[in-house]
């Protein structure tokens, strides 16, 4: 029998509930610890799950001999300390994303990993999705012809929240950008590669996020389109066009089951399966890589990682956004 890999969370948000959920449903994976400055938060999270570690102090999580993997699912700021933390105290982990703010950040973070022979990924979940590794293979195998445009949007109403709440406070790298617009831009680059040139144009809220963002990738024979918000919810869906065909993901699209293709007007459905919300499949993967003595996933790289903070700077640098603790 497989040994069972014991896992901790830091940050006890409503990602980490979703993934606490996921987690119980993968072979060999048991949630044995929790982390929150709030002991009441850990209590509650903990009981729920039914986890019999908690702490208030992540360092005590790290130093738990039941741990083996930590899921960071912290506010953005809060990613690199913790995860270097963790790395150090000999633990592997999976880091929420963007992995860091900015490249030094990651650069940083995967130094940690190296240093101390311990595995790391950012939790990109929907690149381990079934529907996205068959986009990518459609894309590959050439089966749209050559791709000459993507569209991608990722947009909801998220001005209603509390000015110091993650997502409107640029203390906390709060934004569009960071938190769902990494995924347009992570399906360009998955499908495309990094663009020879970038254009990009945002709206800034009071706080001083960005409360709007519209980019194009530039590559040699395509374009790709991409847009976040928290000012309206859009569709958010993706379409991929080549010259025999298109492949659409509608809503939802970065946690999708279904996707179509179009061809001379005919459209074709496709279906794809998904256990629970999609969480398990990272997972999963994780538990590969640490049997394999693996300190990186090959279908979620380090390099991988590295270059897509590298196009969320750029386009950062090309619309002035910056956070107070970066200035």
């Amino acid at each position: 029998m497989s040994k069972k890999i014991g896992w901790g969370i830091v940050g006890l948000g409503n990602i980490a509930d979703k993934f606490a959920k996921d987690l119980a449903l993968v072979k060999n994976a048991n949630l044995v610890a929790v982390s929150s400055r709030s002991e009441e938060k850990a209590n509650t999270f903990a009981d729920k799950h039914n986890v019999k570690n908690r702490y208030t102090n992540a360092q005590d999580l790290f130093n738990c001999t039941d741990v083996d993997v930590v899921y960071i699912a912290t506010p953005h700021t809060l990613h690199i300390n913790f995860s270097i933390q963790a790395m150090n105290s000999g633990k592997h982990v999976l880091c929420e994303k963007p992995m860091g703010v900015n490249k030094e950040q990651v650069q940083s973070m995967i130094a940690a990993a190296v240093k101390n022979n311990v595995f790391l990924m950012e939790a990109l979940w929907s690149r381990f999705l079934p529907s996205i590794q068959k986009v990518k293979q459609i894309v590959d195998a050439n089966e749209l012809g050559t791709i000459s445009y993507i569209k991608s949007d990722f947009a909801f109403y998220g001005l209603d929240r509390a000015e110091e709440s993650r997502l409107l406070n640029p203390n906390l790298a709060g934004g569009s950008l960071l938190d769902i617009g990494i995924y347009p831009v992570f399906l360009s680059y998955l499908l495309l590669g990094k663009p020879n040139e970038i254009l990009a144009t945002a709206n800034f809220y009071k706080t001083g996020i960005e409360k709007q963002i519209s980019i194009i990738f530039k590559y040699d024979n395509a374009q790709a389109h991409l847009y976040s918000g928290l000012t309206a919810s859009t569709e958010t869906s993706s379409e991929i066009s080549g010259e025999n065909a298109t492949l659409k993901l509608e809503t939802r699209w970065h946690e999708a089951e279904e996707y179509y293709i179009e061809k001379a007007r005919e459209k074709e459905y496709y279906k794809t399966a998904k256990k629970g919300i999609g969480y398990t499949y990272e997972i999963e993967e994780v538990h590969k890589c640490i049997a394999n003595n693996q300190i990186q996933s090959s279908l979620w790289s380090h390099q991988n990682s590295l270059d897509l903070i590298h196009l969320l700077d750029q386009i950062r640098d090309q619309t002035g956004i910056v956070f107070p603790f970066e200035a």
